[in-house]
């Protein structure tokens, strides 16, 4: 099983949008120095939405090969349309990811029904890699009720699932209801200890990107059961929960990583930079977190 801190990797660009492959490298190389459990590539912080079908592969490939095996890749090759999912997923496990990570189909709105066999069918289709599903009605407009998931537990290639809901309660239900069949993981920065605390596996965290080390020590310390070492390093965390959402994410954290000095200045639009007004902010909580 997959646990810990799993970094929601950036896609570093050029100034004129073009993948900055060699920040990609070193983005790699900070995370395996850092503590890091694992890395989604191709989230909706690596901009998955904007790249080319070409380029998404490429850069699933290029984690995957710099990584080499010292930690997991979980390659993000969901869509709403179910036959690009399959093509996508199918690609990934080939390149070696170690799982896939499959977004609730957005803007077409399906059934929870349309959602079962959605997934189902790519479980079913690319049976040779594990697969997490990922639920975050905030960006979908379409919320995978907690009944779907339990049937889709079912499924032995289904391993896990990302709840971005932010809800505790329903996340500690979910729990209790696919123990020993599904890992839950936290897709909500804000939230995630919490959720961790009550069993679940670990966190998808944009947070990450700019504070691997204290993010990963504070997983451990959850998944372990620490709750007063939690609570610790979560109060340094804190701020950067906060403030990493000031604007759609990936907006600040770009930012905070080119105040950093890890990468240059692009992002695609739609998304543009971060708003002069937010700087300060986002600074300040770089600051505290002690990451500049």
């Amino acid at each position: 099983m997959i646990t810990g801190s799993l970094v929601a990797l950036v896609t570093p660009m050029h100034p004129d949008g073009s993948i900055h492959w060699e920040q990609l490298d070193a983005l790699v190389d900070f995370h395996l120095e850092n503590g890091t459990h694992g890395i989604v590539a191709v989230g909706t912080t690596g901009e998955s939405a904007t790249l080319t079908p070409d380029e998404h592969l490429k850069v699933i490939e290029k984690i995957i090969k710099r990584t080499a095996g010292r930690i997991p890749v979980i390659a993000g090759t969901g869509g709403n349309s179910t036959h690009e999912a399959i093509a996508l997923t199918s690609e990934a496990e080939k390149l070696g990811a170690d799982a896939c990570l499959l977004v609730v189909p957005y803007y077409n709105k399906p059934t929870q029904e349309g959602l079962y066999q959605h997934f189902k069918t790519i479980a079913e289709s690319v049976p040779g890699v594990s697969q997490i599903l990922y639920n975050v009605p905030g960006r979908t407009a379409c919320d995978m009720l907690n009944e779907t998931v339990e049937r889709l537990a079912d499924i032995p290639n289904i391993v896990g699932i990302k709840d971005a809901t932010g809800n505790i309660p329903r996340g500690a239900e979910l729990i209790k209801a696919v123990e020993g069949r599904l890992a839950v993981y936290s897709g909500d920065d804000a939230t995630a200890a919490e959720l961790m605390l009550a069993g679940g596996k670990g966190n998808v965290s944009v947070t990450a990107n700019v504070a691997p080390r204290l993010m990963s020590q504070m997983c451990e310390a959850a998944i372990g059961g620490n709750r007063t070492e939690t609570e610790r390093l979560n109060g340094v965390l804190e701020p950067l929960n906060r403030k990493l959402f000031l604007e759609a994410n990936p907006i600040p954290v770009k930012w905070a990583l080119q105040r950093m000095g890890q990468i240059d200045t692009g992002i695609r639009l739609p998304l543009t930079p971060l708003s002069d007004k937010f700087h300060g902010e986002v600074e300040e909580a770089l600051k505290a977190a002690g990451v500049i």
